[in-house]
């Protein structure tokens, strides 16, 4: 199974840690939501899950450059979204 997972799916449960600043990092944990751009940098959108709290359910968005690594919880089998390269993306 390991082998057929090469990009992230909606309805995924995911653990991204990404970079909070130069000295400490952000867990995120939930569910993949698909992508969004801020300004002109292409985010993963991920909801929030109940490990957060009151934050629980809530959309966070994580810029793709600040992303470190990703643990796949509960891979789930779909088409990933596609990525424009011109710096938009749609799901």
């Amino acid at each position: 199974m390991a082998d057929e997972i090469v990009s992230l799916t909606k309805g995924s449960r995911y653990r991204i840690e990404s970079m909070e600043t130069r000295e400490r990092t952000k867990v995120t944990k939930g569910v993949f939501r698909g992508y969004a751009t801020i300004g002109t940098d292409d985010a993963i959108v991920i909801e929030l899950d109940d490990s957060h709290q009151e934050l629980k359910g809530k959309l966070r968005l994580i810029p793709l450059h600040v992303v470190l690594a990703v643990d796949v919880l509960e891979h789930v089998p779909g088409d990933a979204p596609k990525v424009e390269k011109h710096g938009t993306m749609y799901g």
